[in-house]
This record gives structure tokens, C-alpha cells and sequence, in this order.
């Protein structure tokens, strides 16, 4: 099998994870490295445009033929379907929650007013405003590793990534802070991995030994939720889905909220319903924020295609 990813650190870490499984079914895996525009450009992620400038690439090589299937951040991955390509597994998904790296170990609520915070993320930039801590965002892109070394050379007091992605490239050392979800909801689909290939491919039976029910099922209702919002990359939307136990038999439990960018505002709800419905979960909730007045949080530039956010 040939698997298509991008070549950064934490991409390799997660297809090496892929690999690796399917080489213990006993097959093997070739690793194709495909540069995406998100890789090549320098510009701030919400000046990129609204399509998946982290995915475009593969699934171009995907639909010619290039490689048989790939491995996504399913949160990169556009909430509307690809002609010609089915997610054939989602693997168990990684902690979904944000983690913090400050300076001297310190956590949120220690570092003081003015600290300047490190993020691309409009979503986590709109919440760590709204918490009135008095602290200062900074915009930052490049890899964890570029990241990181802002906090350790001093031109940062801390940053925010995804707890997910530093657990996969060995860095839990350094989190000191593992943001709590009340505080900074995760991004839709944070944590998961998609795997995808041609719909027509043989690989799709192959693929599904590795997908995890539980997984796909709350993703799922997080995206529905992101797509019913109709909110594109600029926007503040936070969202995560657990699977409970409920009275009547595994239910989807969704958290939602949407910000205005400065935080100056925001709303946040949840909502329960069965399994078999995770997507009317996503799609219900969404019409409730939109009810509050999401739309006008997130404003006319920030509606559009899910582009992915970052790392």
C-alpha cells in the first residue's frame, strides 16, 4: 500500500501510526510524501482561502492514482465530501483537549497579565480573550518544534497546541498545562485521525478493521455541528462529543460554542441524543447557537467551508 502524507514531523508521527497497524495485519506499507500548499506558504492560516490547503495535494494524488490512501488530521479535512473518496477508518481518537507550554512550568492562571500567548488559532485565540485574564495573543505559524522554541528562546511566555499531537511526537514533558474543555473547547474533530481512499478501492473492507466506532461516532457529530454552522476556517467554533452511557443505551454528549473573535462575547450549549442520530446531535445543537446569535458572532468573513486549523 502506498500512503500518502505530509511530510512535517507530526504528520509522519500519525502515518507511522497508520502503518505500523496495517503492518501488523500483515501488509505492507510504502510512505509517500506529498507537499500541500498549507506546507509551502508563510501567510496566516485565514488569509489561505477556504478550500483544504492542507489536504488539496493528497487527495490530488489519491484521485490519480498516485498513492492508495492517505492519513488527514481529520480537523484539516473540508466538512463537505470529496467526489470519488470515502473515509474508510477513523482510529481510536488521541485526547482532544488543548494543552499549554509556558515558561517556568507555569499554568494559565499563573502567568500574568500581559503575558504574551502564541496561538494561529482564531477559536482558541477568541477564548483566551474571552477569560478576561488580561493576556496578550499573538499570532504564530510553523511546526510544533519552531512553536515550542518561541517559549524557550523568550519571545514567548507560553503557546497553545493540541495535547493530541504532542503526545504523538513524545513531547508530554513539556505541556505544563492541559486546558480544561470549560475553559478552551477543542477544535471539531481534534485528537482524530482520518483515513481515506478511493470510494471504488478494495482498501475500504481492508481499511475497517482499523476504525473505531466510538471515534467516528463523535467526530461526526462535531462536524455536523461545524458544518451546519456553515463556519470556515476564520471562525471561533468549539466542539466536542463524548459517547455516554444513557438510560436508554449509548447516547452522543456534544459540547458547542461559538465566540466572537475579540471575545468579547460567546455561547455555549450542549445537547444528548442517541448514537444512531450523532450527526442530527450536531446539526440540532447548531441550530440552537445559531438561535443565540452565532451567526452574528462569527460574522460574514468567517462563514464558508471548513478549512482545518492549526496544529
Amino acid at each position: 500500500m502506498r500512503l500518502g502524507t505530509r511530510a512535517s514531523a507530526l504528520a509522519l508521527a500519525q502515518s507511522g501510526l497508520v502503518a505500523d497497524a496495517l503492518r501488523a495485519l500483515g501488509h505492507e506499507v510504502e510512505i509517500v510524501h506529498i507537499t500541500t500548499h498549507g506546507d509551502t506558504s508563510t501567510a496566516a492560516i485565514t488569509s489561505l482561502g477556504t478550500t483544504g490547503v492542507f489536504v488539496t495535494a493528497l487527495r490530488d494524488a489519491l484521485l490519480s492514482g498516485e498513492v492508495d490512501l492517505a492519513v488527514h488530521s481529520y480537523k484539516d479535512l473540508p466538512t463537505a465530501p470529496a467526489d470519488g473518496l470515502v473515509i474508510a477508518a477513523v482510529p481510536p481518537r488521541a485526547d482532544a483537549r488543548d494543552a499549554l507550554i509556558a515558561r517556568d512550568g507555569l499554568t494559565l492562571g499563573e502567568l500574568p497579565a500581559g503575558a504574551r500567548i502564541g496561538t494561529g488559532s482564531p477559536r482558541r485565540t477568541a477564548q483566551l480573550l474571552a477569560l478576561g485574564m488580561g493576556h496578550e495573543i499573538v499570532p504564530v505559524r510553523g511546526n510544533v518544534d519552531t512553536r515550542i522554541a518561541r517559549v524557550t528562546s523568550g519571545a514567548l511566555d507560553a503557546v497553545v497546541l493540541a495535547r493530541a499531537g504532542l503526545v504523538r511526537l513524545g513531547r508530554t514533558g513539556e505541556i505544563t498545562e492541559t486546558l480544561d474543555p470549560l475553559q478552551v473547547l477543542p477544535a471539531p474533530a481534534q485528537g482524530a485521525l482520518a483515513i481515506e481512499c478511493r470510494a471504488d478501492s478494495d482498501l475500504v473492507a481492508v481499511l475497517k478493521a482499523l476504525d473505531d466506532p466510538d471515534s467516528r461516532l463523535a467526530v461526526e457529530a462535531e462536524r455536523s455541528l461545524l458544518a451546519a454552522l456553515e463556519a470556515g476556517c476564520s471562525a471561533p467554533v468549539g466542539a466536542m462529543a463524548e459517547i455516554v452511557d444513557d438510560d436508554d443505551g449509548p447516547a452522543v454528549f456534544l459540547r458547542g460554542l461559538v465566540a466572537a473573535l475579540d471575545g468579547s462575547d460567546l455561547v455555549r450549549l450542549s445537547a444528548t441524543g442517541p448514537t444512531h442520530d450523532a450527526t442530527g446531535v450536531g446539526r440540532r445543537l447548531a441550530a440552537e447557537l445559531l438561535d443565540l446569535g452565532a451567526a452574528e458572532l462569527m460574522g460574514p468573513d468567517s462563514r464558508g467551508p471548513m478549512m482545518g486549523e492549526t496544529p
